[in-house]
């Protein structure tokens, strides 16, 4: 008989076998539960379309343009604010008479797997309106506005190309804009909901 571990058990031979120790497993994650957007009617899709057309709309108003009581205009706002489907109300601005007379889109090349890195750099840039990780032959779009030509050329040389993990630029000159969703003069400014 052989004496222990000093080689393997033959089979059916009636000896137990140890079993390999359970693979350690690191902390137990926390699931948490993913809930799906809700739906929305076309209640809701109304009422999204005119606060984005003005946000200054009062919820009678709103009330009244989609044909439900004040009190369900109420809630329906309240409960797309809550979902995240309307995240705040804003002014939209002329940048050409705010001072801001040069705009420009910038497509950055970046290094791989660097996105959150270079989105907290593009954050503090001024004059930076809209910030996108897309696909295609570069990776991200940056939108900025600035007073004028020479600022927008310092942000580009200086700033951007300064950031290591972009790797080139390219400038497009944004010579006329139109925001789609301004209603034109007779709408105004937006800035927020009023209960009256």
């Amino acid at each position: 008989m052989a004496a222990p571990g000093s080689g393997p058990v033959p089979p059916g031979s009636g000896a137990a076998v140890p079993s390999a120790p359970p693979a350690p497993s690191g902390p137990a994650v926390p699931s948490v539960p993913v809930v799906p957007p809700r739906a929305l009617d076309p209640i809701d899709r109304s009422i999204v379309r005119l606060l984005q057309a003005d946000g200054r709309a009062s919820i009678r108003s709103v009330a009244e343009q989609v044909h439900v009581s004040r009190a369900n205009a109420y809630a329906r706002i309240n409960r797309l604010i809550d979902d995240g489907v309307i995240r705040g109300f804003t002014a939209r601005v002329n940048h050409e008479r705010a001072g801001q007379g040069a705009s420009a889109y910038i497509t950055l090349k970046i290094v791989q797997n660097s996105w959150r890195t270079v989105r907290e750099q593009l954050r503090e840039l001024p004059g930076a309106a809209h910030i996108a990780l897309v696909s295609g032959d570069f990776d991200v779009l940056l939108l900025v506005h600035t007073p004028d030509n020479r600022t927008l050329r310092e942000l580009v040389l200086t700033r951007l190309q300064s950031i290591p993990e972009v790797l080139s630029t390219r400038t497009l000159l944004v010579f006329e804009e139109t925001d789609l969703l301004d209603p034109g003069p007779a709408g105004g400014p937006s800035s927020s909901l009023t209960e009256e």
